[in-house]
């Protein structure tokens, strides 16, 4: 537990500025990025000083928020990658080596804070959980319910894609990867996000 939450750091941030960067950024102070917040500072005091590494979240919940407030890694340089695993961790790597660690929320050192095991399991459904009372223990537990391990990634996992030539749709005229064929993703029925608008 931390002795001073005062004196709690988060990536050199003092707890309060780091929930504030993450308000801004996310538009609340989410349960799961205080904790991501704490998983990207124990993952950082746990790779050498100085150096660049891409990180892979396998949760798209909050996690991926924490890191790119935190670090230089974003999904729209690339650095950061999502896979849709569901579990609460994220793995720093060099790109090159594959050398790296990865930090998770550890489920057995929950069972020592409970307000924390019943929001993470849906124990005690959202509009019963008092909000306060997990957040404070969040705020104290830190990195005490999380656990890191070293790892290698799989090189193949890092390679950027090409960028492919671009195409014009005969249909809605407007710019697509051409290697999806003949006509965009849309307007070739494969994905369809939009509604008509009356």
């Amino acid at each position: 537990m931390s002795a001073n939450l005062n004196e709690t750091l988060i990536c050199g941030h003092p707890l309060e500025e780091y929930e504030a960067m993450i308000e801004k950024f996310h538009g609340n102070r989410a349960p799961g990025l205080i904790i991501g917040g704490f998983m990207v500072d124990l993952a950082q005091k746990n790779l050498p000083k100085g150096e660049l590494f891409d990180v892979i979240c396998e949760s798209m919940k909050c996690l991926p928020d924490a890191v790119q407030v935190l670090t230089p890694c974003s999904i729209g340089n690339g650095w950061l990658k999502i896979l849709k695993i569901g579990r609460f961790a994220c793995t720093f790597f060099d790109k090159h080596t594959g050398d790296g660690v990865r930090v998770y929320l550890d489920t057995d050192k929950m069972k020592n804070y409970p307000e924390i095991y019943n929001w993470f399991f849906k124990v005690t459904p959202k509009h019963e959980q008092d909000g306060e009372a997990l957040m404070r223990q969040i705020r104290s537990a830190g990195a005490a319910i999380l656990s890191v391990e070293k790892v290698k990634v799989d090189p193949e996992i890092s390679k950027k894609e090409k960028g492919s030539k671009i195409a014009v749709c005969p249909v809605c005229n407007e710019g697509y990867p051409a290697k999806h064929g003949e006509k965009c993703r849309i307007c070739s029925g494969e994905i369809n996000y939009l509604m008509k608008s009356s």
